[in-house]
C-alpha cells in the first residue's frame, strides 16, 4: 500500500514509522531483525531503509596503494524485500542520485516493482568524503527533482530508452526530503522551499523532514510550504539525542539548532546512559506536541538501535 493510502486510511490518526540502516558487509541480518522486533508492537505501516553512497578504499598492491570503490552497507532492496516478507509491512527503499547512473536507477526501480515495493524515497544524497560539494555521478542525476521525474516517467511506462504500453506499469508513491531549518547548501529557507516545490511539481507524493528539535520550526515550515502551494503530507522526522557528542556532531553535519534547555540537560549528564535517557524524555515531549497537532506520521531515525525508540513509542502509541 502507498504511504499516502496508509495516511488516508488512518483517518487523521497519527501513525508510527521508523528508519533503519543496512548492516555493514559481513554482518548478519539477524542483528537488524533484533532491533526491528521490539518496534513491531506499535504497528508501523512502513519502514524506511537507507542507501549508502559508494566510498573509496585503498588496497595495497605490489607496494603501491590502489584506490577502489566499494559500498560498506549494500543490500537496501534485498533488505526491503526480506523485511516485507518477514513482517508483512511496507518498506521504503531510499533511492539516491549520488553513486548511480540513470540506467542503474531504472534497474533498481524495476527490481522494486517486481518485489511488490510500492514506495520509494527519492534523495540527492550527500557529497562523497573527498568532495566539498555534491557532484553527480557520470550518467546520473544532479538533483532530486530529476530523480522524481524519472520515477514518474516509469510510472507511465516511459523507460529511459523505451516507451512500453503495459497493464503492469509501476505505480510508485514517491517521498522526498524537506528541511525545516533549510538544506545546508541552500542560501535561504525560502530558496530551499522553492526547491521542495520543484520536487512536488515533478511528482512527489509526500515529504519527510530532516530531524529537528524545535517543533516551532516544523510548524512554521509546514505553514510556509502551504503558502507556496505544497499540499502533500509533510511527515516530521525525529531523532532522539543518544550520546553527548551529538551536541557538536548533529549541528555540524545537519546545520540544525539544538534548544538551550536540551543542551543544559545533556551537559549535566555524567554518562552517555544518562544522555540517552534525557534524549528519550525530550523526544517524548516533542512527540506529544506533534501528536496533539495532528501530524500524519511520527517518523523516527533509529540509526541501528531501537531501545530508545521503543521507550518513546511506549508513551505514545
Amino acid at each position: 500500500m502507498k504511504i499516502t493510502e496508509h495516511i488516508k486510511k488512518a483517518n487523521e490518526k497519527t501513525l508510527f514509522s521508523f528508519e533503519i540502516i543496512p548492516p555493514k558487509k559481513g554482518k548478519s541480518i539477524e542483528d537488524l531483525y533484533a532491533n526491528i522486533d521490539p518496534l513491531m508492537e506499535f504497528k508501523p505501516p512502513f519502514i524506511d531503509v537507507t542507501t549508502s553512497r559508494e566510498e573509496y578504499v585503498y588496497v595495497e598492491k605490489e607496494g603501491l596503494l590502489d584506490r577502489k570503490v566499494t559500498r560498506m552497507r549494500p543490500g537496501t532492496v534485498g533488505i526491503c524485500a526480506a523485511i516485507k516478507h518477514k513482517y508483512d509491512v511496507d518498506t521504503v527503499p531510499h533511492v539516491l542520485c549520488g553513486g548511480f547512473t540513470k540506467e542503474e536507477t531504472e534497474y533498481l526501480l524495476v527490481d522494486c516493482h517486481y518485489l511488490g515495493i510500492d514506495n520509494v524515497m527519492a534523495l540527492r544524497g550527500d557529497a562523497m568524503s573527498h568532495q566539498k560539494y555534491f557532484e553527480a555521478s557520470k550518467g546520473g542525476h544532479q538533483y532530486a527533482k530529476e530523480l522524481v521525474s524519472q520515477i514518474q516517467n516509469l510510472n507511465k511506462g516511459k523507460y529511459l530508452h523505451d516507451v512500453i504500453e503495459s497493464d503492469n506499469c509501476a505505480d510508485f508513491c514517491i517521498g522526498v526530503a524537506g528541511y525545516p531549518e533549510k538544506h545546508l547548501e541552500a542560501p535561504s529557507l525560502q530558496t530551499d522551499l522553492k526547491r521542495l516545490k520543484e520536487k512536488v511539481d515533478a511528482g512527489a507524493d509526500y515529504v519527510v523532514t530532516q530531524m529537528f528539535f524545535d517543533n516551532k520550526k516544523y510548524f512554521e515550515f509546514v505553514e510556509a510550504a502551504k503558502n507556496i502551494g505544497i499540499t502533500i503530507p509533510i511527515i516530521p522526522g525525529i531523532k532522539p539525542i543518544a550520546v553527548k557528542k551529538h551536541l557538536q556532531l548533529l549541528p555540524q553535519v545537519f546545520r540544525i539548532d539544538i534548544p538551550e534547555n536540551l543542551i543544559k540537560e545533556v551537559d549535566a549528564c555524567k554518562t552517555n546512559k544518562e544522555v540517552r535517557q534525557v534524549g528519550i524524555e525530550f523526544a517524548i515531549q516533542q512527540s506529544k506536541e506533534l501528536l496533539a497537532a495532528g501530524v500524519p506520521v511520527l517518523h523516527y531515525y533509529s540509526m541501528g538501535k531501537s531501545d530508545n525508540i521503543q521507550a518513546i513509542a511506549k508513551e505514545l502509541f
